[in-house]
């Protein structure tokens, strides 16, 4: 049942994702059109275009993902919550290659993360930096193992370093650190700023006392707007398709918590 759920949830965020569904719909009013029902095709395919538009334009994208990073404030002084078992990095992708230097091998995602991770654990010396993160199900070696590499090359002594490299996902790696530190401890919860509001509920859940250090804001980095930034583009879809992708996430926690299964 668990692997099948976990083959389900990136499908069902797949198909909610606004290019797959404006796919979906130009599809369709081509299969309209060549029936014969070309005023009913036409409306399906400007229907699909304005999803994209829409979904590619800064109020929306700014309107979805702002107010997930603004739920829990940067943890900027490192200092302020006192006593932290541990700094947990939550994973995301690696690609590792010889011919590529580590930053290359380490995706966006996973790059800023541990960057804010080892910030943290430069300023916190007593604590434990905990690096998780699975192996992609394609064969691809555990994320932890690149954390921790690169963590090394940032001047984290290895004696520091925890590796959790099963888990598959955000519930995992809660299960995961509970195991590894036990229940009740402190932590500073590293993740990027829209996965933050999910990734607290599952370390909640488990029994840990988690303290957000959010990092990767992707919103309300402009004060002002020029005429083209009125424009949709690729970036504010990404921001669009990530908002929707949490707000799934949430979604799918509300139901299992009522005992119903997404």
């Amino acid at each position: 049942m668990e692997s099948l759920l976990a083959l389900v949830k990136p499908l069902v965020s797949a198909l909610a994702m606004p290019m797959t569904i404006a796919s979906g719909l130009v599809v369709l009013g081509l299969v309209f059109w060549l029936l014969g029902r070309q005023r009913a095709g036409v409306r399906l395919m400007i229907g699909a275009a304005l999803i994209v538009a829409l979904a590619a334009w800064w109020p929306v994208s700014e309107g979805l993902l702002g107010p997930l990073e603004r739920r829990y404030p940067a943890l900027v002084d490192p200092s302020a919550p006192g006593d932290v078992a541990a700094i947990v990095v939550l994973g995301a992708g690696w690609w590792p290659r010889a011919d590529w230097p580590l930053s290359s091998q380490l995706n966006e995602n996973s790059a800023i993360r541990l960057f804010e991770g080892v910030r943290l654990a430069h300023a916190l010396p007593e604590a434990r930096l905990i690096l998780s993160g699975g192996g992609g199900r394609d064969g691809r070696p555990p994320v932890a193992s690149g954390y921790a590499q690169a963590a090394r090359e940032l001047g984290i002594a290895d004696a520091r370093i925890l590796t959790l490299d099963s888990a598959l996902d955000t519930a995992q790696e809660a299960y995961a650190v509970d195991a590894a530190i036990g229940p009740g401890r402190r932590i500073l919860l590293v993740t990027s700023a829209a996965h933050m509001p999910r990734a607290m509920r599952h370390f909640e859940r488990v029994g840990l006392a988690p303290i957000a250090a959010p990092t990767q804001h992707l919103t309300g980095r402009y004060e002002k707007r020029t005429l083209l930034s009125w424009l949709p583009s690729s970036g504010n879809l990404r921001k669009t398709e990530r908002a929707l992708h949490e707000y799934l996430g949430l979604l799918a926690l509300e139901l299992d918590h009522r005992g119903v299964r997404p």
